[in-house]
């Protein structure tokens, strides 16, 4: 809990696909007493996005729905933002984001539990993605918490080495 209050307290904004929004917000969002918790402070706080074509009328305060020409709206808000703009769950959109060159940084918490089935994070098909590791670490009850950089395309042991002159 510790690792989360620090990542959702240093958000400037927060940025949601529709399904999570509302999970969100039917959750953190009609908490009691926010403030008392250490993520739900910040997501009551702080603005935040949802992209969607269906959403009308978002019911949890200081939420604006972005639709349109998303990349240009989301390198708006990265742009003009102090802090990070977040993205939690919304797997969806963050293989959008990924796919357009828009994170900067993937923080990623693996639970120490094996489930046979869902939805996956990184699309199956499409181009490869290098990622550099810049933290890593463990709590006591094993998750691991590992944050990567986007790092371009990934060279291959089998690639061919560079030709010299």
């Amino acid at each position: 809990m510790a690792h989360l209050a620090e990542v959702y307290g240093r958000a400037d904004a927060f940025l949601f696909g529709r399904r999570t929004y509302e999970i969100f917000a039917g959750s953190w969002g009609v908490m009691p007493d926010p403030e008392s918790n250490p993520v739900a402070a910040p997501l009551h706080a702080r603005p935040k996005y949802v992209v969607s074509s269906t959403l009308t009328g978002p019911r949890w305060a200081r939420t604006t729905v972005l639709s349109g020409d998303l990349a240009t709206a989301v390198r708006e808000l990265k742009e003009r933002g102090q802090g990070e703009l977040q993205v939690h769950g919304s797997g969806q959109l963050v293989r959008w984001l990924a796919a357009h060159g828009l994170v900067d940084e993937f923080v990623l918490l693996t639970c120490p539990v094996i489930v046979g089935q869902g939805t996956r994070l990184f699309p199956q098909e499409g181009p490869d993605s290098a990622l550099d590791l810049v933290d890593c670490r463990s709590t006591p009850g094993g998750v691991t918490i590992r944050v990567y950089r986007p790092a371009g395309r990934p060279r291959y042991a089998t690639d061919a080495p560079a030709a010299t002159s």
